[in-house]
């Protein structure tokens, strides 16, 4: 049981990152299907490489300085694996009339103008964000932002339909349906770090992010009729940038 589920782990660490896993780790289709409840905790590992680069830079250099560094360390990560999806879904939805068309944009390699303006706003709106936070603060946003977004996106796995047929699609060793029990275990895992956060900081993130997530769902659900793999990318993106707007939120007094 243990030794399954830590297979599911690292199967997702391998499938979401570019981080090396032990040999033994399987490639089957039930262990990549297990493994989308730890969507979640590759952000927590994300989001702790993040965290600690953040740390050991403060130390020599500005905020500012650290949080970009923080940022390259989770694009070297990852390989900016989502935020190749959230640009794929911006050029698709932006530039498609039909979701044929869409779904055609969006499996295109080359990078549209919808797609270059949505990377610069959600790369820089993330470094403003976390370079404006209170600084002890940033460690635990970073970890609660990587965790908590990945568990947005996998709402859309519980919930909806997968849309795409062919056999070389991003999403499509996740495409069953996600599990009560392996939802539960993905929501604690989005849930633990934000009790690092003060309440009402975390509640507005949490808040946000499902909001953004919710208008997200209703736009794949109206133009796609479900998700892609792309959709998938661009709806933790835009919940990590939801998330940190609400932790970085002034009370009006």
């Amino acid at each position: 049981m243990l030794r399954r589920e830590l297979e599911y782990f690292l199967g997702a660490v391998r499938f979401f990152t570019r981080l090396p896993v032990p040999a033994w780790v399987g490639h089957s289709a039930e262990a990549l299907n297990g493994s989308a409840r730890w969507f979640p905790a590759v952000g927590l590992v994300v989001g702790g490489i993040a965290a600690l680069v953040y740390l050991a830079a403060l130390q020599l250099w500005p905020q500012p300085v650290a949080v970009l560094l923080a940022m390259a360390a989770t694009l070297y990560a990852t390989g900016a694996f989502h935020e190749d999806g959230l640009s794929d879904t911006a050029d698709g939805l932006g530039g498609g009339w039909d979701k044929l068309r869409i779904l055609e944009i969006m499996k295109d390699s080359r990078v549209g103008s919808y797609g270059v303006v949505a990377l610069w706003l959600g790369l820089t709106g993330k470094f403003v964000l976390l370079a404006t936070l209170d600084p002890a603060l940033v460690p635990w946003a970073l970890l609660a932002g990587h965790a908590l977004s990945r568990w947005c996106a996998t709402l859309l796995l519980a919930t909806m339909d997968y849309v795409r047929e062919d056999l070389l699609a991003k999403a499509k060793p996740l495409a069953t349906r996600l599990s009560p029990g392996a939802l539960l275990v993905a929501t604690v895992c989005a849930a633990a770090p934000l009790a690092g956060l003060p309440w009402p900081q975390a509640a507005l993130g949490l808040l946000l992010a499902l909001l953004a997530t919710v208008w997200l769902a209703a736009k794949f659900r109206r133009w796609l009729g479900g998700y892609t793999g792309d959709c998938l990318g661009a709806t933790q993106q835009v919940a990590e940038i939801a998330f940190f707007l609400g932790v970085l939120a002034q009370w009006p007094r």
